[in-house]
């Protein structure tokens, strides 16, 4: 039969995940001559034999990929025929286009765990063992394609062994870029503060309750063992961290079970490739120290993922608190001198290693919700992989939020969220926004055209975006770009009706917006409804929950609003009292708001649950956590349909809760009865709304919807009102997703050419 050659070019994640050997092995068994090669347009494969063993071949190809590759186009050209008489792999080249896409992280494989605990081996307790189907990706690479020297293990030439391994086809480690062994790689050293050098991995230290500075893959860790309640405790002191919980590591997946209820669907994310941090309900709250999580019923759990994590542990240490080392929301600190500096007086002890962290990576954030993994902080294990979109793009770059901040880059009909940088308010975070963003550009190889931002003028990210010379510039509302958001992961381009909850967002008419109500498409959204405006005195309210329950309790109820204030929030000094009275009636340094956090926060001070916020969502967590969620009963509220927008009124919860209070009503039943009050009150303003639209497709976004109690509440209301709900998946439903939705807006703004009037400020 006549021999053809085809020209086969795979794109996607191809590089570093073993898809050369495959090739090379389907080759052999399928009988094919030729070449397969990276590049940086992908992986790019010369096939010779008859028409049917290529098809074949090409089929197998696409059946079943290694694990870790995520093939995105895949197409073949007829060539000439050349004779090869055997099948090779070349060289890797570089090429004008480059389409490869970068893996993420990938936790330690169960090959390379088995070596590094088998005595015999030769990478017995090596911390830095990896294959093809494990190790670091993005944390190291430098450039594309993915060669060795184009990352941080260009420092570390390889010995005859591993080379051997590297340069074998039919290996494991056949060109695993990071491939090393205790001869010839990183090394890792424990000393303290003074330069004494101990042995081992601080078996010793964590049993005396020390606290360790742990070198990582994306990052230094703060590390303590978990059952030693005196470091908990010295570890919340020293790094002045109050109230917002730890993330713990177990040794397997049998600790976490010891300590969590952990469902096959939450065991599953926890031991995927990603290894995110899994937010797991208590089995007992008094066995471990209750200052790993003050106030709340769950645990941020996660499982070694590096072979260093592994051994950290021994027969003794089965859980250790595993917490980013930075300083008051500062990046995480990845350089050794940087952490024996800013460290000390945290740190006992450092383990650190000798390879670079190039690109920062935090720890991901997840849960599981009825059977489906939500992630609420993305970032090692995900990042670069793309999101993709209904259609293709421009080049636009969306800057994001100043909270949770990430930046989103499109190219051709991917979206590519940065890793999670943090509140960019601060300058360490901004810093790392400034130049993360030029990598990404080298990375993808792209230059942005368009750029898209959030209307908050006093942003970081606006202030920059609006800087940029010679790109055009879209501002998008918050609320909108959270909408746009989800309805991208969805490849939604249909209207939708949108209920949008969060804390804070600059709206249109200057108010802080956060409890929205949005028919439409991305391009024109409208505002239908939204929560009754109420006065915010002054930003340092969004830390004092008991300041805004008072203006609550004063804006609907006045002089008898005192006498309710003077008894419930007995926390709010009666001088301060006096002057919230005097800034509230003079509107002084106040501004509106229509903040379904801040109603939280007002509800959950007057419950007595928190009155002084340590972290961002402080009061509805614990309110969350303490709820009853089998109540039947709701408050009364109000609907107000004679104006436009439509106002949803407060009033009859607060005087519910009120009644609550008097009555001595148990407060896990009045919080019970708040959350699903809110769900009533948006199943009834989503209702009226799909009478008056037609629309029946219902987008869930915002910060709020991380409260498993209102998102299931309200999801299944809606699903058996006949609605069908979309929400997040793929990218935080807080601020970290809004970026995509940035570059959603923006990518319907240039194709629909709309004008300002539709939500969007489109200036050139």
């Amino acid at each position: 039969m006549e021999t053809v050659a085809r020209e086969i070019r795979i794109e996607g994640v191809v590089q570093g995940v073993g898809f050369r050997p495959f090739v090379f092995r389907l080759a052999h068994e399928y009988g094919i001559k030729g070449w397969v090669l990276n590049s940086s347009e992908g992986v790019t494969i010369w096939a010779e034999a008859t028409e049917e063993r290529i098809a074949a071949f090409y089929e197998a190809l696409l059946a079943n990929p290694p694990k870790l590759a995520m093939i995105v186009h895949h197409y073949q050209t007829p060539r000439q025929v050349q004779g090869f008489d055997h099948f090779f792999i070349k060289h890797s080249e570089a090429g004008d286009r480059r389409d490869v896409l970068i893996s993420p992280d990938v936790s330690i494989c169960d090959d390379c765990y088995q070596e590094i605990m088998d005595p015999s081996d030769r990478r017995y307790r090596y911390p830095f063992t990896n294959c093809t189907n494990c190790g670091p990706r993005f944390t190291i690479i430098m450039d594309v394609p993915y060669d060795r020297i184009k990352t941080t293990m260009r420092d570390f030439p390889m010995c005859p062994v591993c080379q051997r391994e590297f340069d074998d086809p039919l290996h494991r480690r056949f060109h695993a870029q990071p491939n090393a062994c205790p001869d010839c790689g990183p090394q890792v050293t424990l000393r303290d503060l003074e330069g004494n050098v101990y042995s081992g991995f601080g078996h010793e230290f964590f049993k005396k309750a020390k606290i360790i500075a742990v070198k990582g893959l994306g990052g230094f860790h703060l590390v303590c063992d978990a059952t030693r309640r005196d470091a908990v405790v010295a570890l919340r002191r020293r790094k002045i961290r109050e109230f917002k919980p730890f993330a713990v590591m177990c040794r397997n997946l049998q600790v976490a079970e010891k300590y969590c209820y952990v469902s096959p669907e939450e065991a599953a994310l926890l031991e995927s490739p990603a290894h995110p941090i899994v937010i797991l309900d208590r089995r007992r709250q008094d066995d471990l120290p209750p200052e790993i999580a003050p106030g709340i019923k769950t645990l941020g759990v996660m499982l070694p993922y590096t072979p260093l994590h592994h051994l950290l542990f021994d027969d003794d240490l089965e859980i250790l608190i595993m917490t980013s080392a930075n300083i008051s929301d500062d990046p995480l600190i990845i350089d050794n001198d940087e952490a024996l500096i800013k460290l000390k007086g945290i740190a006992d002890y450092f383990l650190m290693h000798n390879r670079q962290i190039y690109n920062r990576c935090d720890d991901s954030l997840a849960a599981v919700v009825d059977g489906e993994v939500q992630i609420y902080r993305r970032a090692r294990g995900y990042v670069p992989l793309p999101v993709d979109l209904p259609y293709e793009v421009p080049v636009i770059l969306g800057c994001g939020g100043e909270l949770k901040n990430t930046f989103c880059m499109t190219k051709g009909k991917s979206a590519f969220l940065s890793q999670h940088l943090g509140d960019i308010n601060h300058y360490g975070n901004y810093q790392q926004f400034l130049y993360t963003i030029p990598r990404f550009e080298k990375m993808l190889d792209v230059k942005p055209e368009i750029i898209a931002y959030d209307l908050h003028p006093d942003y970081m990210a606006t202030r920059w975006a609006k800087s940029q010379e010679g790109m055009t510039k879209i501002g998008v509302q918050h609320h909108h770009a959270h909408m746009a958001s989800c309805m991208a992961e969805n490849l939604v381009t249909e209207p939708a009706l949108g209920v949008i909850c969060d804390g804070t967002g600059y709206g249109l008419d200057g108010a802080i917006w956060g409890f929205e109500f949005f028919a439409g498409t991305p391009a024109h959204l409208e505002r239908m409804a939204h929560l009754a405006y109420m006065p915010l005195p002054g930003e340092i309210t969004i830390k004092r929950p008991t300041r805004m329950a008072f203006t609550y309790l004063y804006e609907l109820f006045g002089d008898v609003g005192l006498k309710y204030a003077k008894k419930y929030l007995p926390t709010l000094p009666e001088e301060e009292q006096r002057v919230l009275i005097r800034q509230l009636e003079n509107r002084f340094n106040t501004v509106l708001t229509s903040s379904a956090g801040r109603l939280f926060d007002g509800i959950s001070a007057l419950l007595g649950i928190c009155t002084r916020v340590q972290y961002e969502g402080q009061a509805a967590i614990e309110m969350e956590t303490i709820s009853d969620p089998e109540v039947q009963e709701i408050y009364s509220f109000e609907f107000n349909k004679q104006v436009k927008p439509y106002q949803l009124g407060v009033r009859g919860i607060w005087e519910g809760v009120l009644r609550d209070l008097e009555s001595g009503t148990p407060t896990a039943i009045s919080a019970g009865r708040f959350h699903l009050t809110l769900a009533a009150m948006m199943e009834e303003v989503l209702k009226e709304l799909r009478g008056e639209t037609g629309l029946n497709l219902v987008v869930l976004s915002g910060g709020v919807f991380q409260n498993k109690l209102l998102f299931r509440l309200l999801r299944k209301r809606l699903t058996e009102a006949g609605f069908r709900v979309i929400y997040h998946r793929k990218v935080p439903t807080n601020d970290g997703g809004i970026s995509l939705g940035q570059v959603y807006i923006a990518s319907e703004v240039i194709k629909e050419n709309v004008s300002c009037h539709t939500g969007q400020n489109h200036e050139n």
